[in-house]
């Protein structure tokens, strides 16, 4: 039975353990087998978000079928000592996968295992960890990065899509597929997945006019939606609407609708889909649309 540790490191961020430990309990639920160990230098572990986690403090045996992942914690608190975190280099010596979720990429780069590899992490520190490992090459805005056994991810909920692939590349996407339905995970993104959705990346303003029109966007996006109907809800002219909107997002309304539609088509393109498929089910209708698109991309 493959060993999952999880190597807690005070202040960490609850998520980044419970997205990745909630993938390898419920595969083990259904079948696939794994044991879950929590290991730290300490007994109990606070967590950013209140809660007190225990831990054993000595190491299980590994084999180099198990895997070791270190979630992602509030600094500057302290970290885990040398003795510790030469466990992560020696367990990769061996033929291991380590991973990093989140802040866990830094635990990886202290010991040397982002070196020459391409690794990522969330996107607000993407910047530090590249001054900080300049041997490494930072991948940015993707979800996560997998680099001969090395593994690093954006964090918080991202730290579920690599506990997916890790489970698909070890007991195959079948596997993977259930646990994600299993979990109610509404799709399975891949590595190269950006961090923020075209619904998100145009929300960072403070227009609540601008807000409503893209709620109304985002819940219809693959339907015909006229200026003249988004001028309506808002109660708003067209002429203000398209003003408003651009100054809030950069975007026209069209445009925004055309993002989404398009990460959609990719989304359903990256499952398998044909690009007649993915060009009608996000809303194209016509493949020929969808092509051009991709192509201008």
């Amino acid at each position: 039975m493959p060993r999952v540790v999880f190597l807690l490191i005070p202040r960490v961020h609850l998520l980044d353990v419970a997205g990745p430990a909630q993938v390898f309990s419920t595969a083990a639920d259904l079948g696939y087998e794994h044991d879950l160990s929590y290991v730290s230098e300490d007994t109990h572990v606070a967590t950013v978000q209140g809660l007190t986690l225990q831990a054993e403090r000595t190491w299980p045996r590994l084999e180099p079928d198990d895997l070791i992942i270190v979630p992602g914690w509030r600094g500057p608190e302290r970290m885990a000592g040398a003795d510790t975190l030469r466990r992560l280099r020696e367990h990769h010596a061996a033929g291991g996968t380590v991973a990093g979720i989140c802040a866990g990429a830094d635990a990886l780069g202290r010991v040397g295992l982002l070196d020459g590899r391409r690794c990522t992490t969330h996107h607000a520190a993407q910047d530090e960890l590249a001054r900080l490992y300049p041997a490494s090459d930072v991948v940015r805005d993707v979800l996560y990065v997998e680099d001969e056994r090395v593994v690093t991810s954006a964090g918080v909920a991202s730290g579920i899509d690599v506990a997916l692939h890790l489970l698909s590349t070890r007991r195959g996407p079948h596997a993977a597929s259930r646990v994600a339905r299993a979990m109610v995970v509404y799709a399975r993104r891949q590595g190269a997945s950006p961090q923020m959705s075209a619904m998100l990346r145009h929300r960072g303003h403070h227009d609540e006019t601008v807000h409503h029109i893209q709620d109304l966007i985002d819940a219809r996006f693959t339907q015909r939606l006229t200026l003249s109907t988004l001028a309506d809800a808002v109660g708003c002219s067209e002429r203000t609407v398209t003003r408003l909107f651009r100054q809030a997002t950069g975007l026209t309304p069209l445009a925004y609708q055309t993002a989404l539609r398009l990460e959609r088509a990719e989304h359903l393109l990256g499952q398998g889909a044909t690009a007649e498929t993915a060009a009608r089910e996000a809303g194209f209708g016509d493949p020929r649309m969808l092509r051009r698109l991709r192509a201008r991309m």
